[in-house]
Protein backbone atom coordinates (compact mmCIF):
# COMPACT_ATOMS: atom_id res chain seq x y z
CA UNK A 1 0.00 0.00 0.00
CA UNK A 2 0.88 3.67 -0.54
CA UNK A 3 0.64 6.79 1.29
CA UNK A 4 1.20 9.82 -0.59
CA UNK A 5 2.35 13.33 -0.15
CA UNK A 6 1.11 16.46 -2.30
CA UNK A 7 4.20 18.43 -1.44
CA UNK A 8 5.07 18.33 2.00
CA UNK A 9 6.72 20.94 4.47
CA UNK A 10 10.60 21.63 4.61
CA UNK A 11 11.28 19.06 7.59
CA UNK A 12 9.43 16.33 8.82
CA UNK A 13 10.06 14.07 5.82
CA UNK A 14 12.13 11.18 7.14
CA UNK A 15 10.10 11.20 10.19
CA UNK A 16 6.96 10.76 8.19
CA UNK A 17 8.57 8.25 6.18
CA UNK A 18 9.32 6.10 9.25
CA UNK A 19 5.89 6.45 10.09
CA UNK A 20 4.52 5.16 7.03
CA UNK A 21 7.06 2.11 7.02
CA UNK A 22 6.01 1.53 10.52
CA UNK A 23 1.97 1.21 9.38
CA UNK A 24 3.39 -1.12 6.21
CA UNK A 25 2.91 1.61 3.63
CA UNK A 26 5.25 3.07 0.75
CA UNK A 27 5.63 6.77 1.21
CA UNK A 28 5.66 8.56 -2.23
CA UNK A 29 6.49 12.61 -2.65
CA UNK A 30 4.95 14.41 -5.45
CA UNK A 31 6.08 17.49 -5.90
CA UNK A 32 7.21 20.24 -8.19
CA UNK A 33 10.62 21.14 -6.74
CA UNK A 34 12.39 18.47 -5.17
CA UNK A 35 15.30 20.91 -3.88
CA UNK A 36 13.02 22.13 -1.88
CA UNK A 37 13.78 19.13 0.18
CA UNK A 38 17.24 18.65 -0.41
CA UNK A 39 18.35 18.57 3.59
CA UNK A 40 15.50 16.01 3.73
CA UNK A 41 15.61 13.68 0.82
CA UNK A 42 19.72 13.62 1.59
CA UNK A 43 19.31 11.68 4.75
CA UNK A 44 15.82 9.62 3.77
CA UNK A 45 17.75 7.28 1.22
CA UNK A 46 15.30 4.95 -0.23
CA UNK A 47 12.58 5.75 2.43
CA UNK A 48 11.00 7.86 -0.01
CA UNK A 49 10.23 8.17 -3.58
CA UNK A 50 9.60 11.09 -5.71
CA UNK A 51 7.37 12.25 -8.15
CA UNK A 52 8.26 14.86 -10.30
CA UNK A 53 5.21 16.60 -11.54
CA UNK A 54 3.57 20.01 -11.82
CA UNK A 55 1.88 19.78 -8.07
CA UNK A 56 -0.10 23.21 -9.32
CA UNK A 57 -1.75 20.93 -12.11
CA UNK A 58 -4.18 18.98 -10.18
CA UNK A 59 -4.92 16.65 -13.55
CA UNK A 60 -1.90 15.97 -13.72
CA UNK A 61 -1.54 15.37 -9.93
CA UNK A 62 -4.78 12.96 -9.87
CA UNK A 63 -2.87 10.80 -13.06
CA UNK A 64 -0.13 10.46 -11.10
CA UNK A 65 -1.49 9.61 -8.08
CA UNK A 66 -4.37 6.98 -9.99
CA UNK A 67 -1.07 5.49 -11.32
CA UNK A 68 0.53 4.35 -7.82
CA UNK A 69 -0.17 1.26 -6.66
CA UNK A 70 -2.94 1.09 -3.84
CA UNK A 71 -2.90 4.71 -2.75
CA UNK A 72 -4.70 4.40 0.86
CA UNK A 73 -3.95 8.16 1.87
CA UNK A 74 -2.88 11.38 0.81
CA UNK A 75 -1.33 13.77 3.19
CA UNK A 76 -1.53 17.52 2.32
CA UNK A 77 0.41 19.52 5.01
CA UNK A 78 0.82 22.92 3.58
CA UNK A 79 -0.94 26.02 3.14
CA UNK A 80 -0.52 26.39 -0.83
CA UNK A 81 -1.51 22.45 -1.65
CA UNK A 82 -4.00 21.95 1.06
CA UNK A 83 -7.44 22.66 -0.98
CA UNK A 84 -5.79 20.89 -3.88
CA UNK A 85 -4.86 17.86 -1.90
CA UNK A 86 -8.61 17.93 0.17
CA UNK A 87 -10.15 17.84 -3.43
CA UNK A 88 -7.82 14.95 -5.15
CA UNK A 89 -8.53 13.04 -1.63
CA UNK A 90 -12.69 13.58 -2.71
CA UNK A 91 -12.09 12.65 -6.36
CA UNK A 92 -10.06 9.34 -5.30
CA UNK A 93 -12.46 8.11 -3.04
CA UNK A 94 -9.37 8.69 -0.21
CA UNK A 95 -10.19 9.61 3.30
CA UNK A 96 -9.36 13.26 3.60
CA UNK A 97 -11.32 16.99 5.54
CA UNK A 98 -13.62 18.07 3.38
CA UNK A 99 -13.35 20.52 0.19
CA UNK A 100 -15.63 23.25 1.35
CA UNK A 101 -14.27 23.03 5.11
CA UNK A 102 -10.50 23.40 4.02
CA UNK A 103 -11.52 26.52 1.78
CA UNK A 104 -12.81 28.27 4.95
CA UNK A 105 -9.61 27.70 7.04
CA UNK A 106 -7.88 28.98 4.42
CA UNK A 107 -9.51 32.10 4.11
CA UNK A 108 -8.42 34.32 6.77
CA UNK A 109 -11.08 36.81 6.78
CA UNK A 110 -14.11 34.06 6.63
CA UNK A 111 -12.55 32.28 10.00
CA UNK A 112 -11.69 35.58 11.57
CA UNK A 113 -15.88 36.34 11.04
CA UNK A 114 -16.52 32.83 12.15
CA UNK A 115 -14.53 33.27 15.39
CA UNK A 116 -16.47 36.86 15.97
CA UNK A 117 -20.03 35.46 15.71
CA UNK A 118 -18.56 32.75 18.41
CA UNK A 119 -17.66 34.82 20.58
CA UNK A 120 -14.14 34.76 20.53
CA UNK A 121 -12.76 37.31 18.88
CA UNK A 122 -13.27 40.81 19.73
CA UNK A 123 -13.37 41.73 15.99
CA UNK A 124 -14.32 40.51 12.70
CA UNK A 125 -12.86 41.13 9.36
CA UNK A 126 -12.43 44.74 8.41
CA UNK A 127 -13.32 46.61 4.97
CA UNK A 128 -9.30 47.32 3.75
CA UNK A 129 -9.93 50.56 2.34
CA UNK A 130 -12.19 51.69 5.15
CA UNK A 131 -11.02 50.29 8.55
CA UNK A 132 -10.04 53.18 10.92
CA UNK A 133 -9.46 51.14 14.39
CA UNK A 134 -5.61 51.93 14.24
CA UNK A 135 -3.37 50.08 14.81
CA UNK A 136 -4.93 47.17 12.14
CA UNK A 137 -3.31 44.61 10.06
CA UNK A 138 -3.62 44.54 6.31
CA UNK A 139 -3.00 41.08 5.10
CA UNK A 140 -3.29 38.87 2.27
CA UNK A 141 -6.88 36.22 3.13
CA UNK A 142 -4.43 33.21 1.74
CA UNK A 143 -1.01 34.10 2.87
CA UNK A 144 2.00 31.91 4.06
CA UNK A 145 5.17 32.73 5.26
CA UNK A 146 4.30 36.24 6.86
CA UNK A 147 4.29 37.58 3.23
CA UNK A 148 1.42 40.03 2.04
CA UNK A 149 1.19 41.54 5.87
CA UNK A 150 1.26 45.31 6.96
CA UNK A 151 1.41 46.91 10.03
CA UNK A 152 -0.89 50.36 10.13
CA UNK A 153 -0.84 53.22 13.06
CA UNK A 154 -2.18 55.64 11.01
CA UNK A 155 -4.37 56.28 7.66
CA UNK A 156 -1.32 57.46 6.28
CA UNK A 157 0.44 54.19 6.64
CA UNK A 158 -2.90 52.53 6.17
CA UNK A 159 -3.46 54.32 2.96
CA UNK A 160 0.20 53.89 1.83
CA UNK A 161 0.10 50.27 2.48
CA UNK A 162 -3.10 50.06 0.55
CA UNK A 163 -1.24 51.58 -2.57
CA UNK A 164 1.97 48.61 -2.41
CA UNK A 165 -1.09 46.07 -1.62
CA UNK A 166 -2.09 46.89 -5.18
CA UNK A 167 1.02 45.69 -6.83
CA UNK A 168 1.60 42.71 -5.04
CA UNK A 169 0.65 39.36 -6.23
CA UNK A 170 -1.64 37.88 -3.64
CA UNK A 171 -2.76 34.13 -3.06
CA UNK A 172 -6.44 35.44 -1.80
CA UNK A 173 -8.22 38.53 -1.45
CA UNK A 174 -6.99 41.89 0.86
CA UNK A 175 -8.40 41.85 4.23
CA UNK A 176 -7.71 44.02 7.47
CA UNK A 177 -8.01 43.11 11.33
CA UNK A 178 -7.08 45.03 14.06
CA UNK A 179 -3.34 44.46 15.36
CA UNK A 180 -3.81 42.40 18.71
CA UNK A 181 -0.87 43.47 20.76
CA UNK A 182 1.00 41.39 23.06
CA UNK A 183 3.35 38.05 23.35
CA UNK A 184 3.00 35.66 20.15
CA UNK A 185 2.48 31.63 20.76
CA UNK A 186 1.07 29.07 18.72
CA UNK A 187 -1.09 26.09 20.22
CA UNK A 188 0.06 22.56 19.10
CA UNK A 189 -3.19 20.71 18.87
CA UNK A 190 -4.67 17.38 17.03
CA UNK A 191 -8.23 16.95 16.42
CA UNK A 192 -9.95 13.86 15.45
CA UNK A 193 -14.26 13.56 15.18
CA UNK A 194 -15.19 16.93 17.20
CA UNK A 195 -12.03 15.50 20.30
CA UNK A 196 -9.21 18.20 20.42
CA UNK A 197 -5.83 17.57 22.47
CA UNK A 198 -3.55 20.46 23.14
CA UNK A 199 -0.17 18.78 23.11
CA UNK A 200 1.47 22.31 23.70
CA UNK A 201 2.22 26.33 23.39
CA UNK A 202 5.17 27.17 21.33
CA UNK A 203 6.57 30.54 21.87
CA UNK A 204 7.09 32.69 19.07
CA UNK A 205 10.37 35.71 18.75
CA UNK A 206 9.76 38.18 16.29
CA UNK A 207 12.04 41.08 14.37
CA UNK A 208 10.56 44.50 15.49
CA UNK A 209 7.80 46.57 14.36
CA UNK A 210 6.89 47.07 11.44
CA UNK A 211 8.29 43.77 9.92
CA UNK A 212 7.25 41.06 12.71
CA UNK A 213 9.69 38.62 10.65
CA UNK A 214 10.05 34.98 12.95
CA UNK A 215 13.15 35.22 14.32
CA UNK A 216 13.00 32.05 17.32
CA UNK A 217 10.37 29.82 18.89
CA UNK A 218 10.60 27.26 21.78
CA UNK A 219 8.75 24.18 23.01
CA UNK A 220 6.87 23.65 25.25
CA UNK A 221 5.74 26.60 27.12
CA UNK A 222 5.13 26.01 30.77
CA UNK A 223 1.76 28.23 31.01
CA UNK A 224 0.30 27.28 34.62
CA UNK A 225 -1.55 24.15 35.13
CA UNK A 226 -4.95 26.15 35.63
CA UNK A 227 -4.21 28.50 32.47
CA UNK A 228 -2.73 25.56 30.30
CA UNK A 229 -6.01 23.91 31.00
CA UNK A 230 -8.10 27.26 29.80
CA UNK A 231 -6.16 27.20 26.69
CA UNK A 232 -6.71 23.76 25.92
CA UNK A 233 -10.20 24.36 26.35
CA UNK A 234 -10.57 27.50 24.55
CA UNK A 235 -8.80 26.24 21.15
CA UNK A 236 -10.86 23.28 21.04
CA UNK A 237 -13.62 26.31 20.76
CA UNK A 238 -11.61 28.18 18.41
CA UNK A 239 -10.86 25.09 16.16
CA UNK A 240 -14.78 23.76 16.12
CA UNK A 241 -15.84 27.33 15.63
CA UNK A 242 -13.00 27.31 12.53
CA UNK A 243 -14.73 24.16 11.26
CA UNK A 244 -11.18 21.78 11.13
CA UNK A 245 -12.70 18.85 12.02
CA UNK A 246 -9.20 16.16 11.85
CA UNK A 247 -5.29 16.55 12.00
CA UNK A 248 -3.11 18.73 13.29
CA UNK A 249 -3.61 22.56 13.45
CA UNK A 250 -0.89 24.77 14.18
CA UNK A 251 -2.92 27.93 15.42
CA UNK A 252 -1.05 31.45 16.09
CA UNK A 253 -2.48 33.57 18.81
CA UNK A 254 -1.44 36.35 20.16
CA UNK A 255 -2.12 36.99 24.70
CA UNK A 256 -3.51 40.10 24.88
CA UNK A 257 -3.89 42.13 28.18
CA UNK A 258 -7.66 41.05 27.68
CA UNK A 259 -7.11 37.29 26.74
CA UNK A 260 -5.79 35.08 24.05
CA UNK A 261 -6.73 36.61 20.27
CA UNK A 262 -6.40 34.00 17.54
CA UNK A 263 -3.91 35.80 14.31
CA UNK A 264 -4.14 32.20 12.15
CA UNK A 265 -5.14 29.25 12.04
CA UNK A 266 -3.53 26.68 9.99
CA UNK A 267 -4.77 23.21 9.58
CA UNK A 268 -1.87 21.15 9.60
CA UNK A 269 1.10 20.67 11.83
CA UNK A 270 3.53 23.22 12.29
CA UNK A 271 6.29 24.27 10.20
CA UNK A 272 10.03 24.64 10.27
CA UNK A 273 11.35 22.46 12.90
CA UNK A 274 7.57 22.59 14.97
CA UNK A 275 7.21 19.03 14.19
CA UNK A 276 10.95 18.25 15.33
CA UNK A 277 10.04 19.61 18.31
CA UNK A 278 6.80 18.07 19.00
CA UNK A 279 8.36 14.70 18.59
CA UNK A 280 11.01 15.40 20.64
CA UNK A 281 9.17 17.00 23.57
CA UNK A 282 6.70 14.47 23.52
CA UNK A 283 9.26 11.81 23.15
CA UNK A 284 7.29 9.82 20.35
CA UNK A 285 7.35 10.29 16.27
CA UNK A 286 4.19 12.35 15.70
CA UNK A 287 4.07 12.05 12.36
CA UNK A 288 2.74 8.36 13.23
CA UNK A 289 -0.46 10.01 14.21
CA UNK A 290 -0.57 12.03 10.52
CA UNK A 291 -0.30 8.85 8.64
CA UNK A 292 -2.80 7.73 11.10
CA UNK A 293 -5.27 9.98 10.55
CA UNK A 294 -4.64 9.97 6.57
CA UNK A 295 -5.94 6.43 6.77
CA UNK A 296 -8.99 7.71 8.60
CA UNK A 297 -7.62 6.07 12.08
CA UNK A 298 -7.49 7.89 14.98
CA UNK A 299 -4.85 9.35 15.83
CA UNK A 300 -2.74 7.95 18.93
CA UNK A 301 -1.99 11.52 20.21
CA UNK A 302 -5.20 12.26 20.90
CA UNK A 303 -5.25 10.18 24.06
CA UNK A 304 -1.82 8.57 24.54
CA UNK A 305 0.97 9.32 27.51
CA UNK A 306 2.98 11.51 25.94
CA UNK A 307 6.35 13.53 27.72
CA UNK A 308 9.32 13.33 29.27
CA UNK A 309 11.60 14.51 26.10
CA UNK A 310 13.55 17.42 26.25
CA UNK A 311 12.35 21.13 25.48
CA UNK A 312 13.58 22.55 22.24
CA UNK A 313 14.41 25.88 21.02
CA UNK A 314 15.32 27.31 17.59
CA UNK A 315 16.45 30.18 15.58
CA UNK A 316 16.13 31.16 12.06
CA UNK A 317 19.33 32.76 10.57
CA UNK A 318 18.65 35.37 8.02
CA UNK A 319 21.59 37.43 5.64
CA UNK A 320 21.55 41.20 6.43
CA UNK A 321 21.92 42.05 3.12
CA UNK A 322 20.63 40.86 -0.55
CA UNK A 323 22.57 38.48 -2.75
CA UNK A 324 23.50 35.20 -3.79
CA UNK A 325 24.49 32.65 -0.64
CA UNK A 326 28.11 31.47 -0.69
CA UNK A 327 27.80 29.31 2.67
CA UNK A 328 28.26 30.03 6.32
CA UNK A 329 30.90 30.76 9.04
CA UNK A 330 30.79 29.43 12.23
CA UNK A 331 28.96 26.10 12.31
CA UNK A 332 32.38 23.73 12.67
CA UNK A 333 31.36 25.49 16.29
CA UNK A 334 28.15 23.46 17.14
CA UNK A 335 29.62 20.65 18.37
CA UNK A 336 31.35 22.43 21.35
CA UNK A 337 28.37 24.05 22.67
CA UNK A 338 25.75 22.80 25.24
CA UNK A 339 22.42 21.75 24.30
CA UNK A 340 22.92 19.21 21.06
CA UNK A 341 23.25 22.21 18.97
CA UNK A 342 22.14 20.82 15.24
CA UNK A 343 22.03 22.93 12.32
CA UNK A 344 19.45 22.27 9.73
CA UNK A 345 19.48 24.42 6.32
CA UNK A 346 16.86 25.91 4.75
CA UNK A 347 19.14 27.46 1.88
CA UNK A 348 21.85 26.47 -0.25
CA UNK A 349 24.96 27.88 -1.68
CA UNK A 350 24.30 29.56 -5.37
CA UNK A 351 20.52 30.75 -3.83
CA UNK A 352 19.60 34.12 -4.28
CA UNK A 353 18.18 35.76 -1.38
CA UNK A 354 15.87 38.98 -2.05
CA UNK A 355 13.15 38.96 0.05
CA UNK A 356 14.77 40.01 3.48
CA UNK A 357 11.02 41.09 5.19
CA UNK A 358 9.74 37.35 5.42
CA UNK A 359 11.06 33.68 6.30
CA UNK A 360 11.68 33.70 2.13
CA UNK A 361 15.52 34.71 2.90
CA UNK A 362 15.90 32.31 6.12
CA UNK A 363 19.18 30.46 5.05
CA UNK A 364 19.05 28.14 7.85
CA UNK A 365 17.58 27.24 11.96
CA UNK A 366 19.69 26.04 14.64
CA UNK A 367 18.18 24.30 17.51
CA UNK A 368 19.17 22.81 20.99
CA UNK A 369 17.83 21.39 23.48
CA UNK A 370 17.27 22.00 27.01
CA UNK A 371 15.00 21.05 30.53
CA UNK A 372 13.11 24.04 29.75
CA UNK A 373 11.83 25.85 26.60
CA UNK A 374 13.60 28.84 27.97
CA UNK A 375 16.83 27.14 28.66
CA UNK A 376 16.62 25.32 25.18
CA UNK A 377 16.36 28.85 23.40
CA UNK A 378 18.93 30.41 25.38
CA UNK A 379 20.87 27.65 24.61
CA UNK A 380 20.07 28.02 20.63
CA UNK A 381 20.32 31.69 20.56
CA UNK A 382 24.08 31.16 21.66
CA UNK A 383 25.09 28.88 19.08
CA UNK A 384 23.06 30.92 16.66
CA UNK A 385 25.07 33.78 17.32
CA UNK A 386 28.48 32.44 16.38
CA UNK A 387 26.69 31.75 12.80
CA UNK A 388 26.60 33.94 9.64
CA UNK A 389 25.45 33.63 6.47
CA UNK A 390 28.03 34.96 3.83
CA UNK A 391 26.78 36.34 1.30
CA UNK A 392 27.61 38.24 -1.65
CA UNK A 393 26.12 41.17 -4.07
CA UNK A 394 24.72 39.96 -7.16
CA UNK A 395 26.94 41.31 -10.20
CA UNK A 396 25.30 43.92 -12.99
CA UNK A 397 22.14 44.27 -10.95
CA UNK A 398 20.85 45.69 -7.63
CA UNK A 399 19.00 42.94 -5.23
CA UNK A 400 15.63 44.54 -3.65
CA UNK A 401 15.14 43.78 -0.27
Amino acid sequence: MTVALLEALTFGLGRLADAARAAGHDLVLLTGDRTTYRHELGACGDRVRVVDVDTTDVAACERVLRSLPDVAGLISSTDTWALPGAELAHRLGLPGPRPEAVRTLRDKAAVRARLHAHGLSRSGPLDPAGAAVFPLVLKDSAGTSSRGVWLCRTAAERDAALAEAAGTPLKGRLTAEPYFEGPLYSAETVTWRGRTRLLGVLSRVVSPEPVRREEAAAFPVAFPGDESAELGRWIGRVLEAAGHERGFAHTEFVLTADGPEVVEVNARIGGALVGEALCRALGTNVYTSMVQVALDVEPELLTAPVGGGPATGFVLLYPREAGVLEGWSGLERLPALPGNAQWYPTASPGDVLEHLADQRSCTGIVLAEGPTAELALHRAQAAAGGIAPLVRARRGAAVPS
